[in-house]
């Protein structure tokens, strides 16, 4: 086995394991489950190890790569009219294919499905230009959050209120697997071109605005549309005797991802035979290399969705429903904390976001310490929003103070910090939480008899939320170590000096 396709595999393993023993012990203890639904879990889980290795890998050999040098390139060029235009478009594409973004379309039946797709990409493309425009202008990222996120609650007390929780989760699921690396990379790629100090981080915060983007834009729409009856369909556990029968259900719908997948891919491969053909920019070696890893890219998502839709969707469905059905449904509160404290760890584009904050930060933060923020964050907003899910708690009792928070502390951490922790936000909530926390919520909420697009939906949001304060809290401890490490460190000169004086006297 090639020995970087190794150590992603060995990563895959430590994400999935936890979630997947959680979930095993759950049907043991709390809530027993049909040996074949265990088996279409189990078998959900291996897929998912195999197809997070090869899309790590993939993305790191061949999205980042054009990512970084689309980013350099039309830096390079000066011409504002070209830099405006190449990252609105490259932010359309890369949206549109974002397999994500099929889950939230598929849960708003009042508007169709290409409508809304198109709707989200389109804010994506307006806020990348933003972003983009604000590392070239070396605008302030703490004053451009606040001004936009004001503007975006005012925005939202205009929109239909069974319209909110789905317009602030359109916000995460568009930060996925396949926009992270790209947009993350583009920005390394602008900040590489700029020689100030604060290059490095000003190459985060692109994936915040893109966070932003989506919402307005689905806001907009809301308001447009005036929906008022998007459902859910709850996913089915198929019927399966045999492990043969287990086998069939993955197999019958590795063609219906697979062409989803492709689709979904074929903008982004145009962009980079586009790219190479016009800049050059890539030798025959590296041209192969990258090539290889679209393949492996390709095979990953396909193994990825495969197994999370398939043997991941329904227990979570199941799970949710089946603990809110009993007397002692608000066990579904640490549960969903417990859920979410490791299922974070099986996001592929957080590990993608923790190893390019510990390569642009020359390991000064971690990526044990970014998962274990991470973790603690998304695990306290799933607990939240298991509480939601029984309470019926409006989420802007939980989203506003929620934000105030995060905006306040931007005041109170080194600059590095507040994009890192706007963009984990995004980052967070990938396919795992859209597939697997959705369905338990949703599950949970129709067995407790709620309101599934007032109540379930938001637990994307509240898992995009938690990241902002999580990690903005580490880098207020950050910041507090340096000035202490300054002031011995002055201490320290200081009574050298003075060593040095007494030298002289004698």
């Amino acid at each position: 086995m090639n020995k970087k396709l190794r150590e992603k595999f060995d990563e895959s393993v430590s994400a999935v394991l936890p979630i997947t023993i959680i979930v095993l012990l759950l049907s043991i203890f709390v809530v027993p489950m049909e040996t074949g639904t265990i088996a279409l879990f189990l078998v959900g889980a291996l897929m998912l190890i195999i197809g997070m290795a090869f899309f790590q890998l993939g993305a790191e050999i061949s999205m980042t790569p054009l990512g970084e040098g689309v980013g350099s390139h039309i830096m390079k060029t000066r011409k504002l009219p070209i830099l405006i235009t190449v990252c609105f478009l490259m932010g359309i594409i890369i949206t549109i294919a974002e397999p994500d973004l099929q889950v939230l379309a598929n849960q708003v039946p009042s508007i169709p499905n290409n409508i809304l797709i198109w709707t989200v990409a389109l804010g994506v493309g307006i806020f990348l230009v933003i972003a983009v425009l604000r590392i070239l202008f070396h605008i302030s990222l703490p004053m451009l959050l606040c001004i936009f996120y004001l503007l975006l609650f005012l925005l939202s007390f205009a929109a239909p209120s069974d319209f909110i929780a789905v317009a602030f989760d359109s916000g995460g699921v568009t930060t996925g697997p396949m926009t992270v690396p790209f947009i993350m990379a583009i920005g390394v790629g602008l900040s590489a071109t700029r020689n100030d100090k604060n290059g490095s981080s000003d190459s985060f915060g692109l994936i915040s605005f893109c966070s932003i983007g989506p919402i307005m834009m689905v806001l907009l729409l809301g308001i447009f549309y005036h929906p008022t009856n998007a459902s859910y369909t709850a996913t089915e556990i198929p019927n399966v005797v045999t492990m043969q029968d287990v086998l069939r259900q993955f197999v019958d719908m590795v063609p219906d991802y697979s062409h989803e997948v492709f689709v979904s891919m074929l903008p982004v491969l145009c962009v980079f035979l586009i790219f190479q053909l016009f800049s050059r920019r890539y030798h025959k070696h590296q041209v192969i290399k990258m090539v290889v890893g679209f393949v492996y890219t390709i095979i990953g998502l396909i193994l990825f969705l495969t197994g999370v839709n398939v043997g991941f969707a329904p227990v979570g469905s199941l799970l949710g429903s089946n603990i809110a059905e009993q007397s002692w449904k608000w066990i579904l509160i640490p549960i969903g904390a417990l859920i979410g404290y490791y299922i974070v760890k099986a996001e592929p584009a957080v590990q993608i976001l923790n190893h390019q904050v510990e390569d642009v930060t020359s390991g000064s933060i971690s990526r044990q310490a970014m998962n274990l923020s991470l973790s603690i964050g998304v695990s306290a907003s799933v607990g939240l929003a298991m509480l939601r899910v029984l309470t019926g708690l409006n989420i802007y009792w939980l989203i506003i103070p929620g934000y105030v928070i995060a905006l306040i502390l931007t005041k109170f951490v080194p600059k590095v910090f507040v994009g890192i922790a706007f963009d984990s936000g995004g980052v967070a909530s990938g396919p795992m939480t859209s597939t697997f926390l959705l369905p338990l919520a949703m599950g949970a909420c129709v067995a407790a008899g709620g309101n599934v697009v007032t109540d379930a939906f938001g637990v994307v949001a509240m898992v995009a939320l938690a990241p902002l304060i999580a990690i903005q809290i580490m880098g207020v401890s950050y910041n507090i170590k340096l000035k202490k490490s300054q002031a011995e460190a002055a201490v320290e000169a200081r009574l050298d000096d003075n060593e040095i004086v007494e030298l002289e006297e004698e």
